[in-house]
């Protein structure tokens, strides 16, 4: 499958921009780890996806760099109040959605890789963790990229896509990282 063709089924699929780069141009850091810890989005030890569950920051590097591409998404949604959390969630499950309808077309297609998704995984609520039980959807569960300590304004430079956060506007990113 060309990165042409996958491109086109990003934007297909709802994505403003999509870009694919070598996973080797990521910059991780893993002090945004302590922002997880913080606990702010409520999934903090509750959610297989998310920290400390997932794994490690240089765990969670590694299961990046195990792939050699990373097609980067984003979306940006208009927002009028930054404090809004039902729009600000509304705009991030639909982000993943998007994610996840992509992701089904590209394996179709033999195109396997993982998903890193614009928040934690929200497949289930709540999740199976909490009930001490396996993961319902471990084909399309996916941890966010603050999980993974990906440094999302400069990986966004990289790509040459819009990070701020102005002007009544949200963007929100992820990416699908593959061979």
């Amino acid at each position: 499958m060309t990165e042409e063709k996958i491109i086109q089924y990003a934007l297909e699929e709802g994505f403003l921009s999509a870009a694919i780069i070598d996973t080797s141009e990521i910059t991780f850091d893993p002090s945004f780890r302590p922002y997880c810890e913080e606990n702010l989005c409520g999934q903090y030890g509750v959610n297989y996806t998310c920290p400390p569950t997932c794994g490690t920051p240089e765990e969670m590097k590694q299961r990046i760099l195990k792939h050699k591409k990373a097609l980067v998404l984003q979306t940006i949604w208009e927002i009028s109040d930054y404090t809004d959390k039902d729009a600000i969630k509304y705009a991030k499950n639909e982000h993943n959605a998007a994610s996840i309808r992509l992701v089904k077309r590209l394996r179709a297609e033999q195109c396997d890789g993982l998903i890193v998704g614009a928040s934690g995984c929200a497949l289930c609520s709540p999740c199976a963790i909490t009930e001490n039980k396996p993961c319902r959807f471990p084909d399309f569960a996916f941890s966010c990229m603050s999980a993974y300590c990906i440094f999302v304004r400069l990986l966004a430079e990289k790509c040459n896509m819009n990070y701020a956060c102005e002007n009544g506007l949200l963007p929100f990113f992820g990416m699908y990282v593959f061979d």
